[in-house]
C-alpha cells in the first residue's frame, strides 16, 4: 500500500497541470534519490542510505515511482504466467559500467545521458509527455460538460506536444521498462539503473533481510520462480542482496517455512528465528512491513522540513528565434548550475501554467528545460518552477526577488517590426512590458509625426518575454530575448 501511494502521488504531481497539489505532496519529489543529493539535502541522502543499510533497497520497491511501476507490469504479466522468474547471476561489469559512465556524465555536464537513465526523471518524462495528454483531454471534456450546466469547476487547458524528440524518447523508454518488466520482472533495476546499483552496494550488507534455511529447504524452486529481481538461488540456499528490492514475495511463496525475515548479525547462530503465527501469516513479514512504514513515514514528515483573430483571419504561428543563450528560468542562478543540477525530469514543465518551459533540443542538455515565448511569457508574479524543483536547479524564489532578476535582456530586429514593415503604430511590446524597461521613439529622429519604435533599456529588462509573445509580427517577434549565462539581480 505504500508503494502504491507513492507511485500515485508522485504521478499526479506530474499531471497536476494547476500545481496546487505541490503545496501539500511536493515533498515526494524532493525525497527522490537523485534529485535530492543534486540539492544537496544532505538529510534526506542520509537518511535513504540508512534506509538502505537497514533494510535493503526499499527505496526501489517503495519510493521510486519507476520501480513501483515495473511491479505493476510485472503484477500484470503474472495474470497470465504465474512462476515465470528463474534465478540468474548478477551482470556486474553491465552495471557498474553503467554507473561509471553515469558518474563520469553527471561530472561532464552531460546532462542529457543523466536524464535519460535517472529512474525518477525518466518516469517524470514517461507521465508528462505522454499520460498528461490524455489526462488534460479528459478534464478538457469535463470542463466543456461543466460550462453546460454553469459551473467553474473546471477550465481546459491547452494540450500540446513541447518536444517530438522528447515525446519519442518517452514512447521507447516506455516500451522497454514495459517489455522488460512484462518479460522478466526487475530486469532494469537490476542492470541497468545507476541508482539501483549504487544502493544495492550498500544492501548487501543490510541488517535485516529475507534468509533462507537449508535445513528447511526442500528445492522445491517456488522462491525463485516468484522472485521478480531474479536474485534467489534456491540450489545453494543464497540470494544475491545487492539485487534485492525487499519485496518480500519469497517470503510468501515458501511453503515449508524456510524463508524468514531477519537479523544479519544473528543469521549464523540462529536456526529458527520465529514460529509461525497461528493465523497462518509470518509474523516476521509483519514485523518488517510495520518497520518500513514507520521508517517511511518519519523519513517523509522530514522532507516536508485559440488561434484566430477576431474568427476572421487565422493567425500564423510564431517561430522560435535563433538565440545565442538559452534562457533558464529564474532561481536557476546561472546556465552551468542549471545543467549540472537538473535530472530532466520535466516536473517544472507539467506545472508552467504560461506554457514557457518546455525541453531542449541541444543534444549536450536534451530533455533540460528550457523557456521560449511563442505561447506564452514568464509571469512576474509566478514562481511554480522554483517551487516544484526537487534538484535545486531552480532555487527557490519569492515574487519580489524574481521581478527583480534578470535572465536575459530584449534585443530588438528592425527588419521584422511593424510600424517600418506595414506602416501603421504598433507599440505593443512598450505597452505590456511589466518593468517599464521598452519606451517608443519617433522613428526618424526630430520628426514628432513619424511612426515610433521601440527602445530597450538592458539595465531594466529581466527578459521575462511579455514584448517576445505579444509582439503581433510573424513568423518571428519584431523583439526577442536573449538569454544570460549568468543571472544577475537589478
Amino acid at each position: 500500500m505504500l508503494a502504491v501511494a507513492a507511485a500515485v502521488i508522485v504521478t499526479f504531481l506530474f499531471l497536476d497541470f494547476t500545481g496546487t497539489l505541490h503545496a501539500w505532496l511536493g515533498w515526494m519529489a524532493k525525497i527522490q534519490f537523485l534529485p535530492a543529493f543534486l540539492a544537496l539535502h544532505v538529510g534526506i541522502v542520509i537518511a535513504l542510505v540508512l534506509l538502505t543499510v537497514l533494510l535493503g533497497r526499499v527505496y526501489c520497491s517503495v519510493i521510486c515511482p519507476l520501480g513501483v511501476f515495473q511491479d505493476f507490469i510485472a503484477w500484470l504479466s503474472k495474470k497470465r504466467r504465474k512462476n515465470r522468474y528463474s534465478f540468474s547471476p548478477a551482470v556486474s561489469w553491465l552495471r557498474y559500467s553503467v554507473l561509471a559512465l553515469f558518474v563520469l556524465a553527471m561530472l561532464g555536464g552531460v546532462g542529457s545521458f543523466v536524464a535519460l537513465l535517472e529512474p525518477y526523471s525518466a518516469y517524470g518524462r514517461i507521465v508528462s509527455n505522454l499520460f498528461a495528454p490524455v489526462y488534460q483531454w479528459g478534464n478538457n471534456g469535463l470542463a466543456y460538460l461543466a460550462e453546460r450546466a454553469d459551473s467553474y469547476a473546471f477550465y481546459e487547458t491547452d494540450v500540446w506536444v513541447r518536444s517530438w524528440l522528447v515525446f519519442g524518447v518517452a514512447a521507447v523508454t516506455l516500451v522497454v521498462i514495459v517489455l522488460l518488466a512484462w518479460r522478466n520482472g526487475r530486469t532494469y533495476c537490476n542492470t541497468v539503473c545507476p541508482v539501483g546499483t549504487l544502493l544495492g552496494f550498500f544492501s548487501r550488507y543490510s541488517l535485516f533481510r529475507p534468509v533462507i534455511r537449508a535445513e528447511g529447504c526442500v528445492s522445491c524452486s517456488l522462491c525463485a520462480r516468484q522472485c521478480k529481481a531474479s536474485c534467489i538461488d534456491y540450489k545453494n540456499h543464497k540470494i544475491d542482496y545487492s539485487r534485492c528490492v525487499a519485496c518480500m514475495d519469497c517470503l510468501d511463496a515458501c511453503k515449508h517455512d524456510a524463508i524468514r525475515f531477519g537479523n544479519r548479525l544473528k543469521e549464523a547462530g540462529t536456526k529458527d528465528i520465529h514460529d509461525t503465527a497461528d493465523d497462518g501469516v509470518d509474523p516476521t513479514r509483519r514485523k518488517f512491513f510495520s518497520l518500513v512504514a514507520l521508517l517511511t513515514a518519519g523519513m517523509t514528515l522530514k522532507a516536508q522540513e485559440k488561434k484566430v483573430d477576431g474568427g476572421l483571419a487565422v493567425i500564423e504561428d510564431k517561430k522560435v528565434p535563433e538565440r545565442a543563450m538559452a534562457i533558464v528560468p529564474p532561481g536557476a542562478v546561472s546556465a552551468r548550475h542549471f545543467a549540472q543540477h537538473c535530472t530532466g525530469c520535466q516536473l517544472c514543465v507539467s506545472v508552467c501554467e504560461n506554457q514557457v518551459l518546455r525541453p531542449s533540443m541541444d543534444w549536450q542538455k536534451l530533455m533540460q528545460p528550457e523557456m521560449s515565448y511563442e505561447r506564452g511569457y514568464c509571469r512576474p508574479e509566478c514562481t511554480k518552477c522554483a517551487d516544484v524543483c526537487p534538484a535545486g536547479a531552480i532555487r527557490p524564489i519569492t515574487v519580489a526577488e524574481k521581478s527583480a532578476i534578470q535572465i536575459g535582456h530584449a534585443v530588438w530586429v528592425k527588419a521584422n517590426c511593424i510600424p517600418l514593415t506595414d506602416g501603421v503604430s504598433c507599440g505593443n511590446c512598450a505597452r505590456h512590458c511589466p518593468g517599464g524597461a521598452i519606451q517608443m521613439v519617433n522613428s526618424v529622429p526630430g520628426d514628432g509625426h513619424s511612426l515610433k519604435i521601440p527602445v530597450v533599456n538592458e539595465e531594466r529588462c529581466i527578459g521575462c518575454g511579455a514584448c517576445e509573445n505579444l509582439c503581433p509580427a510573424r513568423p518571428f517577434s519584431a523583439i526577442y530575448v536573449e538569454g544570460h549565462e549568468v543571472h544577475r539581480v537589478l
